[in-house]
């Protein structure tokens, strides 16, 4: 069993599974769909992956500065974050991580909340 929640789940393979099974869920969303209208969806999953495996202890890296970056002038607001959150817990726990690898990856996520959302 690996020591980080990266390795637990399966590494990029899986990441990148569960990121595109998220983006799918978020695309779904009424309330998210419009900050994807006109963004390259493949690009998009490449980058999440990389961040999402940061946050799971991966061997990426992502920096406040670039999530502030690509964040700027989107308008996300704290209600979005929050359902970005839950999408993402909720496609976690259809990979079948455990709770506490959730709860961790939710810790992680709202740590960088406030390069995401307009304030």
């Amino acid at each position: 069993m690996g020591t980080t929640i990266f390795e637990r789940c399966g590494g990029f393979l899986t990441v990148r599974k569960v990121v595109s099974a998220f983006y799918d869920k978020v695309l779904e969303s009424p309330q998210l769909q419009k900050h994807f209208a006109n963004t390259d969806m493949r690009t998009l999953i490449e980058h999440q992956t990389k961040f999402v495996a940061t946050i799971m202890g991966g061997p990426a890296s992502y920096t406040d500065h670039v999530l502030r970056r690509v964040h700027a002038g989107l308008g996300i607001t704290h209600q979005e974050f929050e359902e970005v959150t839950m999408l993402l817990s909720e496609t976690l726990e259809d990979f079948g991580l455990e709770a506490r690898d959730i709860s961790q990856v939710e810790i992680e996520i709202r740590r960088h909340e406030s390069c995401i959302v307009v304030h």
